[in-house]
């Protein structure tokens, strides 16, 4: 049985739509050279027109209604139906808009409420985009993005207040290893479950780390903390999935030798 202080992993999470709020995840599946199923399918065009669905290309987050912008999306809480591809907003507990996202009509009825709701803040009508096989990360390889949850806390204790995980936007948040460890890791394997990742880039973070996800309001300098803390504004690394397997919490997390 894992207990607290080894490496394990504190909890998974998924983004169905690039920008949205998180599902938080009991179980996992992963294959080489893929993200978590579902995470980021979709994603919502500021310009539309730049993503051609039919050649599927990486596009730069600039591109996209995104938390680093636009934090208002931040105060949305969404769920999303993988079966259906429904995707059902609420604001302050009201449900606010519901559509299937496969289809034309289900898109509109999103499009048409994130277009009031994010009123003079975008210039064109938002469209949502999405393409087979396709995940809309901030990086053009598919992978996973891991956190440290005890680098979390040497923050929270430079800031003397709670820092949620989800500011850093986790795929999988590991625990039980030592502050920082996570970025020295860089072209090494990490094993968790059976499931071998390597992890081939830090994340840089921006002023997305600032908004609070549960109220979106700016009340956090994240990427100025770090640089004040560790001279640096990495925080979370980028793997890729080498073997398939099957992963949930408390699993453990295997890490190479320094």
């Amino acid at each position: 049985m894992i207990t607290s202080n080894e490496p394990h992993v504190a909890a998974l999470y998924r983004y169905p739509v690039k920008g949205l709020s998180p599902e938080q995840l009991d179980i996992v599946d992963l294959s080489p050279g893929a993200t978590i199923q579902g995470d980021r399918v979709y994603a919502i065009e500021r310009h539309p027109g730049k993503f051609d669905p039919h050649t599927p290309r990486h596009l730069p987050k600039v591109n996209f209604l995104m938390l680093m912008r636009d934090e208002r999306l931040a105060a949305l809480e969404t769920r999303f139906i993988d079966t259906s591809d429904t995707l059902t907003l609420r604001h302050n507990g009201t449900v606010v808009a519901e559509g299937q996202l496969s289809t034309a009509e289900g898109r509109a009825e999103i499009e048409t409420f994130l277009s009031r709701y994010m009123g003079s803040e975008i210039s064109n009508a938002p469209r949502i985009v999405s393409a087979k096989g396709h995940s809309f990360s901030d990086v053009p390889d598919k992978c996973v993005h891991i956190v440290n949850h005890a680098s979390i806390r040497t923050l929270e204790s430079e800031l003397g207040r709670e820092i949620d995980p989800i500011r850093f936007r986790p795929n999988i948040v590991v625990d039980g290893i030592a502050p920082w460890r996570e970025l020295d890791l860089l072209e090494k394997t990490i094993t968790i479950a059976g499931v071998k990742l390597q992890a081939f880039a830090r994340t840089q973070r921006c002023a997305a780390t600032n908004v609070d996800p549960s109220t979106g309001q700016r009340d956090m300098s994240i990427p100025e903390l770090l640089q004040q803390t560790v001279g640096h504004r990495d925080f979370g690394i980028y793997a890729r999935v080498l073997t398939p397997a099957t992963i949930r919490p408390g699993d453990h997390v295997e890490l190479p030798e320094s």
